[in-house]
């Protein structure tokens, strides 16, 4: 990054695994990830809400973490592997945990509902046995207030046997 006489400061170019795609966006030093996602990538699943890391609606995969893209600058990324919701699909179909989260109605308004996924697909690739006291755990980092999580929960726990048994 570099400073220009009148003080700006120039844009740099990363390049990102995004989705299983490289991408390569230009960015300044203070974008964060969520906006290089949203802004400059055109991927606008990723939803933007607290911009303080509390509510977990900009929840991303980067490297096989759920990350706070809201609290990552799009430098960090560079080089990285980031999953958003749009990569949750597979060759355009729902993806099994999706497919729980409709079958469950898991989804009410669905502004916190691309983070939740992106999270709970984190867990269950990590923990495909995970305990339901374990799924509350992780999922206490994302704000949901319309479905009082109950049906977010059964939703995670039936697509649970897809992720014992496949790679996802």
């Amino acid at each position: 990054m570099k400073r220009t006489l009148g003080g700006r400061m120039t844009k740099t170019s990363i390049s990102l695994t995004l989705n299983g795609h490289t991408t390569s966006v230009n960015v300044s030093q203070r974008t964060t990830l969520a906006d290089a996602i949203r802004d400059d990538a055109r991927l606008t699943g990723t939803h933007i809400g607290c911009e303080h890391g509390v509510c977990g609606a900009c929840t991303v995969i980067v490297d096989g973490l759920a990350v706070r893209s809201c609290l990552m600058l799009a430098v960090q990324a560079d080089g990285s592997d980031i999953v958003t919701i749009e990569g949750l699909s597979l060759d355009g179909a729902m993806s099994p945990l999706q497919q729980a989260f409709r079958k469950h109605h898991a989804v009410q308004c669905g502004f916190c509902t691309p983070g939740i996924l992106t999270t709970m697909h984190a867990l269950l690739l990590d923990e495909p046995e995970a305990s339901e006291e374990r799924i509350r755990e992780v999922l206490s980092g994302n704000v949901c207030r319309c479905t009082g999580y109950v049906q977010i929960i059964a939703a995670v726990q039936d697509a649970q046997s897809s992720y014992r048994t496949e790679k996802l």
